[in-house]
């Protein structure tokens, strides 16, 4: 089963990340596995990220992203901001990062442009 577009796939492979395409009822998705986190400020250093792929996509913007194992900030032992609801998703439940994108660019952007919006929610949490 493939889900991303070519160019997608190729990208994770290029840059070294391990993924998984999963469906699950009506919804599809792609598990970006071990992914690393700003060193030092999160409870730890690697999780998983999961991105819900619209109906659409790549021409419609995944929204938000969600991650486990559930990280919190280590210099508070808190949830960041707008990272505290649970998501249930292929048996397991996600901490929900409610980022909402409303720049998508459709022909041009693509999963390097989540991962580029990913990694900024992570730095600025961790801020």
């Amino acid at each position: 089963m493939t889900l991303l577009p070519s160019s997608d796939a190729a990208y994770l492979r290029q840059k070294g990340i391990l993924y998984d395409e999963v469906v699950e009822g009506p919804n599809k998705a792609v598990i970006l596995r071990s992914y690393g986190l700003p060193a030092a400020h999160f409870d730890c250093s690697r999780a998983d990220i999961l991105i819900l792929l619209p109906a659409g996509y790549p021409d419609v913007a995944p929204d938000m992203f969600y991650v486990l194992p559930w990280v919190k900030l280590v210099n508070v032992n808190r949830y960041p901001n707008k990272a505290d609801q649970p998501f249930p998703f292929n048996g397991q439940t996600w901490q929900r990062w409610s980022r909402h994108n409303n720049e998508w660019r459709p022909g041009k952007d693509g999963i390097w442009t989540m991962l580029k919006r990913i990694d900024t929610a992570l730095l600025v949490a961790a801020a």
